[in-house]
């Protein structure tokens, strides 16, 4: 009986590889709402990093407009499952902090003035 050959490895991401997948994610985070604001997550502030490994597994550390959030049973796993869905992420590990704290000033400029944050 022939030995079986083990499948090759992936071959690591090189650093652009690695950014450009960083921007997939991005957008993908960007399809996950607040139900309370009108705003996607990525651009509300409530991501904090997103680190593509050179195994194109993601680490992402994520908080919420605050620790009584109505959604936090399950604004995390949205965001952890819109990121499995982005072609080429092998895995995803999500950390919910609370450090530091969330504030408005993590929002962009614009999106406050359309919110009338101000």
């Amino acid at each position: 009986m022939p030995e079986a050959v083990p499948s090759p490895q992936p071959a690591e991401l090189n650093p652009i590889q690695r950014s450009l997948l960083e921007g997939e994610i991005a957008e993908s985070i960007r399809t996950v709402y607040d139900p309370e604001i009108p705003v996607n997550v990525f651009d509300l502030g409530l991501i904090y990093a997103v680190d593509v490994l050179p195994d194109a597994s993601v680490d992402i550390k994520m908080t919420l407009t605050s620790p009584a959030c109505p959604v936090a049973g399950t604004l995390p796993g949205e965001v952890e499952e819109a990121v499995r869905r982005t072609p080429g992420v092998t895995d995803v590990r999500l950390e919910l902090v609370w450090d530091p704290p969330f504030s408005i000033d993590r929002i962009p400029e614009h999106i406050r003035l359309e919110l009338g944050l101000y």
